[in-house]
């Protein structure tokens, strides 16, 4: 046989190795690349989807979440995974949602509730203020209220009124609640498995905004570094403020929606030569002094960013809070920049009335900068 002919086995056998050697480069690519983008919603999703399989007490219900998987698909699933007992549909009734989500906390359930979207949650309010919040205190803690409500809120989606409101206040003002929202794929899965397994209830906001946002993230590695705080009593970012990005110049401190906003800021202030830090508040009760002052005491400017009204705001008590802790570090009164102390605007008007980079770089201006 001549040497330069080759026969159909050998060829087969080339092939064959060729294909071996390609997928292993292929995974070796795929290993050097790092993680896979997740969106927000799919975080939320799996946290929702990981509780539930930890814990046989959690159950999940509100408006649409159940076959339809939520108007943001973030129950998605779930429901054919746990069953129609553990993931359902109610009446179009929040305060009975609301309401449902206490008794059930009461007989040693773990109610994961969802109000469709923020506006949707005030005719749950009295049931929220007057029996959730205060539960515990009444019982002197012989009752645990152990519910998670979820609310999807904010603005930035161009949705119409009753769809996009910043209530944050509201719950931040009323004693007994937790008020959470997170800002990152990897915060918005840590924070809602850390909400679930609170004793307290919590109020867990969440920004529509970013639900399609993608960032690199390891959902197993995630689960697998949570279960393990978890076994060892800890939450790591409960209660936690984070540094977004460092900075020396001037801190922006932010929360939820507006954290994306004010990395921005900080990127185009770079580019004219002004370091920026930005603080990522993430739970807004309790609230995390420690970072935020440090922060600040090492710029000495600070900008409190946020996309609710500013009258009686989240953003006002962070301002108070900072000027009695921070007096003598300052260079100049903190500022903020807040949404409009108006109903929110039409959706063709929405980016008038959101925090915007212009807007945050011009409020960095008034810091009293010397020459």
């Amino acid at each position: 046989m001549s040497p330069h002919i080759t026969t159909s086995s050998e060829a087969n056998g080339n092939v064959s190795a060729a294909t071996a050697q390609a997928t292993v480069r292929a995974a070796e690519r795929a290993e050097a690349s790092g993680p896979k983008p997740v969106t927000f919603a799919k975080a939320l999703n799996a946290a929702l989807a990981d509780a539930m399989e930890a814990d046989t007490a959690v159950v999940l219900f509100g408006e649409d979440i159940g076959t339809l998987g939520g108007v943001f698909r973030i129950t998605d699933g779930l429901t054919a995974r746990f069953g129609e007992q553990r993931c359902f549909d109610t009446p179009l009734a929040e305060s009975g949602i609301a309401g449902m989500a206490i008794g059930m906390a009461i007989n040693g359930m773990r109610p994961v509730i969802e109000m469709q979207f923020d506006a949707f949650a005030y005719p749950a309010f009295e049931q929220i203020a007057s029996h959730l919040a205060k539960m515990r205190n009444r019982t002197r803690g012989a009752l645990d209220m152990p519910v998670v409500i979820r609310i999807p809120y904010a603005g930035g989606i161009g949705g119409v009124e009753h769809h996009c409101d910043s209530s944050e206040a509201y719950y931040a003002h009323t004693p007994g609640l937790k008020v959470m929202t997170p800002s990152t794929v990897a915060d918005a899965y840590t924070m809602m498995r850390e909400a679930i397994d609170s004793d307290d209830p919590v109020v867990f906001l969440e920004p529509k905004k970013l639900y399609f946002s993608k960032d690199p993230v390891d959902l197993d590695a995630l689960r697998t570094a949570y279960d393990a705080a978890a076994s060892a009593g800890e939450h790591p970012t409960e209660g936690r403020a984070a540094i977004a990005r460092p900075g020396t110049d001037a801190t922006l401190i932010a929360y939820g929606p507006s954290v994306s906003t004010a990395l921005a800021a900080a990127e185009a202030a770079a580019q004219e030569g002004r370091s920026l830090e930005v603080i990522d508040v993430r739970s807004i009760v309790p609230f995390d002094d420690e970072t935020v002052c440090a922060s600040v005491r090492k710029t000495g400017r600070a900008v409190v960013i946020a996309e609710a009204p500013g009258f009686a705001s989240v953003a006002s008590e962070i301002t108070a809070r900072v000027q009695e802790r921070c007096f003598h570090s300052l260079a100049a009164p903190v500022l903020r920049v807040t949404g409009f102390d108006v109903p929110f605007p039409s959706p063709k008007l929405e980016h008038y009335f959101l925090p915007s980079v212009d807007r945050i770089l011009d409020t960095v201006d008034l810091l009293q900068w010397e020459d």
